[in-house]
């Protein structure tokens, strides 16, 4: 590619869109938060209002979202501003590269601990270790003063020879590549999870429906989880939409990324519950159950080594395909909007992602003392992000494309000019208009404690 702010590459296939999109929704999250909601929340019956969710509200604001992307062919905030000239509705956008670089701050010190944890499986470090030995190593690595960081960096570089390829010889390639391993490997453990003996228990706390659990709270955590899983709001969606050809069906494509996001999020319930069970081990939630619980299960398990080595794999490459797509956003934004060459862009983006990183890495030793808001620099990062940002940006995107864009260019952009025959044009638009923001703003809410 070369180095010129005015050329733009677009992807070379409709499947590397696909699976550029979908690294981009499924990362560390999908691996433990959806497994572990849907079992605690009812199992089958939160599932099933889950893909409620996301029919009603995901798919609507991804599909918003790759159009503000193609139609505006610039990045998340140039793709606002060629769409709604001398408006603040650029705004949006900008929350969106302000997310990306919060997150991949805070997810490149976290995607930094799984290489540590592969490296410690291919060497069997967890082989005769207990439960609180496994959670007091866990500690020690993430309080240390310098091996997180020296994993951190080294990840930020592969995300950088990622981005530094292009879009086509890049993040479309490598995609291309990391997705297929990435499944092939959770498929194989999801297969030998539910065949050890007492699985089965595993199964049943995933997809087994219980009703009784279903309130409000648990819809309005289904809801959250359908927005957050799919990366909506952080303009990740909008940057690689500007790279979509014009002849590429923009729904059919979200519906094939929602799909697979959702297998994906599936498998990863049936390759770590049914073990966890198997072995009678209480289930936990988020780097508890990544870093301690498995490594224990793991260490109990016949070729417990192999299996640990597939796990960490996993959660690597799920990392990489979603940090490359936060990386993007940053790197267009700065690359159109200020006139720089990309390499350059590149080069300044991720120095100063990884610089605040370093930050979140000590923020959990050395400078924990160090507070925002009552938070450390790691979890107001996330609390930023999470609570604030992406839902207030997804909600203004959904508001723009429902309201602001003209309905024929809307029509216009999804079908393709009119060569695409488009159904329930007027649902996907009421969504946007009335449905999706409001259901974003009770999610809102719920996070910051309103309701």
């Amino acid at each position: 590619m070369s180095d010129q702010v005015q050329e733009r590459e677009h992807f070379g296939s409709k499947l590397g869109v696909i699976m550029a999109s979908a690294g981009s929704a499924i990362g560390l999250g999908n691996i433990w938060k959806f497994p572990y909601e849907a079992g605690k929340n009812g199992g089958a019956a939160f599932i099933i209002i889950y893909l409620g969710a996301i029919v009603l509200v995901g798919m609507a604001i991804m599909i918003a979202e790759y159009v503000i992307g193609r139609r505006g062919g610039k990045n998340a905030v140039g793709s606002f501003k060629a769409l709604a000239p001398k408006s603040l509705w650029w705004i949006p956008g900008l929350m969106g590269v302000i997310a990306a670089v919060a997150i991949l701050s805070f997810y490149g010190v976290v995607a930094g601990w799984t290489f540590e944890y592969l490296f410690q499986a291919a060497k069997n470090s967890f082989a005769g270790q207990t439960p609180d030995a496994l959670s007091a190593q866990f500690t020690s690595f993430i309080q240390h003063p310098y091996r997180p960081v020296f994993w951190q960096l080294l990840f930020m570089g592969i995300t950088c020879v990622v981005i530094l390829s292009g879009i086509k010889k890049g993040i479309e390639r490598y995609t291309e590549i990391l997705m297929p391993v990435l499944f092939v490997v959770i498929l194989i453990l999801a297969i030998r999870s539910i065949t050890l003996p007492g699985g089965g228990e595993g199964v049943r706390f995933i997809f087994h429906p219980d009703f009784s659990k279903i309130d409000g709270q648990t819809i309005l955590n289904a809801l959250g989880l359908a927005f957050f899983s799919l990366s909506l709001g952080l303009g990740a969606i909008i940057t690689y939409g500007s790279y979509v050809k014009k002849n590429d069906n923009l729904i059919s494509t979200s519906i094939e990324v929602i799909v697979l996001d959702t297998v994906i999020a599936i498998l990863a319930g049936l390759a770590i519950f049914p073990a966890v069970f198997a072995y009678g081990i209480e289930p936990g939630s988020g780097p508890s159950l990544v870093f301690i619980t498995l490594p224990n299960v793991f260490q109990q398990m016949p070729g417990g080594m192999l299996w640990g080595i597939l796990f960490f794999l996993l959660l690597a490459v799920a990392a990489l395909t979603s940090s490359v797509s936060l990386l993007e956003v940053v790197t267009a934004y700065v690359s159109e909007e200020l006139k720089m060459k990309r390499r350059t862009a590149i080069f300044i983006s991720a120095s100063v992602i990884t610089v605040v990183g370093v930050f979140c890495s000590l923020s959990q030793g050395n400078f924990n003392s160090l507070r925002i808001f009552g938070l450390n620099i790691f979890d107001f990062l996330d609390t930023l992000a999470s609570n604030y940002l992406l839902p207030i940006g997804g909600m203004l995107i959904s508001l723009f494309v429902g309201w602001r864009m003209k309905k024929e260019d809307l029509l216009d952009e999804l079908s393709n000019g009119g060569l695409l025959k488009i159904y329930a044009f007027g649902l996907l638009r009421f969504t946007l208009r009335y449905i999706a923001p409001a259901a974003i703003l009770f999610v809102f809410m719920n996070k910051i404690g309103l309701i």
